[in-house]
């Protein structure tokens, strides 16, 4: 009888890329881009600018608002290379497959061009 254990290499923790606060994989570091943003917009239109205080804060919700959209519209929860797709689609109006590229043969002489 064999008492030795018998240990098999897995690669199940390689699958994910871990969470923080709940946002997959570096999902976090464009929120933290986009609160280090709006709090720069904040601050320079505040101090600087010498804007009101609720112009400010609405100027600088702007770009914390578009990286709340764009995690949650284009990344989380979605597969890999998603936002890629969409904004391909939208910009160069192509599909989410590989487009069908048809070859032009050369034409026989005797051939009549039917249109």
């Amino acid at each position: 009888m064999k008492t030795e254990l018998r240990f098999t290499e897995t690669n199940a923790a390689s699958d994910s890329k871990g969470r923080t606060w709940g946002l997959e994989g570096g999902l976090f570091w464009w929120l933290v881009g986009g609160v280090g943003v709006a709090i720069t917009v904040f601050f320079v239109l505040l101090v600087m600018i010498k804007t009101s205080l609720l112009t400010a804060f609405l100027a600088a919700l702007v770009p914390l608002g578009i990286c709340l959209a764009y995690i949650f519209g284009f990344r989380q929860g979605k597969p890999p290379g998603y936002d890629r797709d969409c904004f391909e689609h939208w910009f160069s109006a192509g599909g989410f497959a590989p487009e069908v590229q048809t070859i032009r043969s050369p034409k026989h002489p005797l051939v009549e061009n039917r249109l």
